[in-house]
């Protein structure tokens, strides 16, 4: 009964994290099918928000300024990864060597995924005869918003798992939210991505870190 009552906890928490990320891939593919299918509603709806939001772009240079700037340097997936990187360092210098593995590994995936959905659906992006920015790729998923969502969602876990105090959780939540939403709405209000494509990314960036949780939870049980 004992032994019992200690892995209970581990076990309960694998089965959810494998649950979660179940969910959340079918919901991904879902999406992923619309699109891949040019679903008209969807399509419409895409164009409706991109084209609305890209008058106002047009109309508020400074802010359309800011989030260029917000997008190419403080959200932009490189950016990302060196913050990643410095967490996998210190995760080593800790001899925590298999969690900095796990984490580098979970990265990594996220950035396959992404790219291999980009170059299999090869989905433009939007057009506009006075664009405010410019991207690369194809649209779908949004990577910026993508691999916010990874590594956001990994590092939250990590400071969950290690019990830091009130005031750094709620601060780190309040930050990874800010910036997982706002690259988002930065992508699609900079008229390079169809808010299809930023939904696809914080969906298939929160079904790698379920899936990334269950891989940790399971060497622990």
């Amino acid at each position: 009964m004992h032994t019992s009552s200690v892995d209970s906890p581990p076990r309960q928490e694998h089965h959810t994290a494998a649950r979660f990320a179940g969910v959340l891939a079918l919901c991904s593919v879902l999406l992923l099918t619309l699109v891949a299918a040019r679903w008209s509603p969807l399509i419409g709806a895409d164009g409706d928000i991109a084209g609305t939001t890209h008058r106002w772009a047009v109309d508020a240079p400074v802010l359309t300024q800011t989030c260029r700037i917000l997008t190419d340097w403080v959200w932009d997936p490189w950016t990302m990864r060196l913050l990643c990187a410095a967490v996998v360092v210190w995760l080593v210098r800790r001899a925590a060597r298999w969690t900095a593995l796990w984490l580098a590994l979970a990265v990594a995936l996220g950035t396959l995924v992404q790219q291999g959905i980009k170059a299999a659906v090869d989905r433009p992006r939007p057009v506009w005869p006075d664009p405010v920015d410019s991207a690369h790729y194809s649209a779908f998923p949004s990577g910026h918003a993508m691999t916010a969502t990874v590594v956001c969602g990994l590092l939250l876990w990590l400071l969950h798992r290690h019990g830091v105090g009130r005031a750094v959780w709620r601060t780190a939540v309040a930050v990874a939210a800010v910036s997982v939403i706002g690259v988002g709405l930065t992508r699609v209000w900079l008229g390079v991505h169809w808010p299809s494509d930023v939904v696809g990314g914080w969906l298939l960036g929160t079904t790698v870190v379920a899936a990334a949780v269950w891989v940790h939870r399971r060497r622990q049980i």
